[in-house]
């Protein structure tokens, strides 16, 4: 395998009714087209997670939650994190992202998303008091951290499919364990995530996938499939 070629896991309950599964699979053949990258990708349902995804050089969880095995995407999410491996996570992806770090690394082992979970007293991840379903909104990129270098500015206006997000009154918790929250909106909540210390960690509320026509992947894919082709 050369330097430029990677195999991608696209961690998801593929559906023609989920814009973004539409949309990923031609924003990669663009970067195999445009940039000479061999991305050799597989899509991998929830509920086939396994030892096997330590293989990939890449892992993206895309949307699409509630997943139909939620133990299965929050595990995708712990290969990557603990074996090096590229990872990116957007919308559900991010949510069930921040789920790993606090179960995981943290020792909140309770803590649930309240889309699967609503009768659950300790909910991480809650429904925002505004949703975002086919929103778009000013997220401000913190300088200095790995979404600034990829992005290049400090300002950018993204798009939003999701009525879920972090419980912001939680974010300490995770500080405190290496998260790193790089852009946050207009009222202060986190909408990028990375862990610096790992070689390609970056999780999004926000859906880059959806970014203008389709045909331009967005900056945030080109970086995650470059991570994964030095990987």
């Amino acid at each position: 395998m050369n330097a430029y070629s990677a195999r991608i896991a696209l961690v998801g309950d593929r559906s023609p009714h989920v814009r973004s599964h539409t949309r990923v699979p031609g924003l990669l053949d663009r970067l195999r087209e445009r940039d000479n990258l061999d991305l050799d990708v597989y899509w991998v349902p929830t509920g086939e997670v396994d030892a096997s995804l330590k293989g990939f050089d890449g892992i993206w969880l895309l949307p699409g939650s509630p997943y139909r095995d939620e133990a299965g995407a929050i595990h995708a999410v712990q290969i990557a994190r603990e074996n090096g491996i590229a990872f990116f996570g957007t919308c559900g992806g991010f949510q069930h992202a921040m789920l790993e770090f606090a179960r995981n690394v943290c020792g909140q082992t309770a803590v649930q998303h309240g889309e699967n979970h609503p009768e659950a007293e300790d909910q991480l991840i809650v429904e925002l008091a505004c949703s975002l379903v086919g929103h778009e909104g000013v997220i401000h990129i913190t300088p200095g951290t790995r979404a600034a270098a990829v992005l290049g500015v400090e300002r950018s206006t993204e798009r939003y499919h999701c009525a879920y997000g972090l419980d912001s009154s939680r974010l300490d918790v995770l500080r405190e364990q290496g998260m790193v929250f790089s852009a946050y909106d207009d009222e202060g909540d986190p909408r990028i995530a990375e862990l610096p210390e790992h070689p390609f960690y970056l999780a999004t509320l926000f859906q880059p996938e959806l970014a203008g026509d389709g045909t331009r992947p967005h900056a945030l894919i080109e970086a995650f499939a470059r991570a994964a082709c030095t990987n």
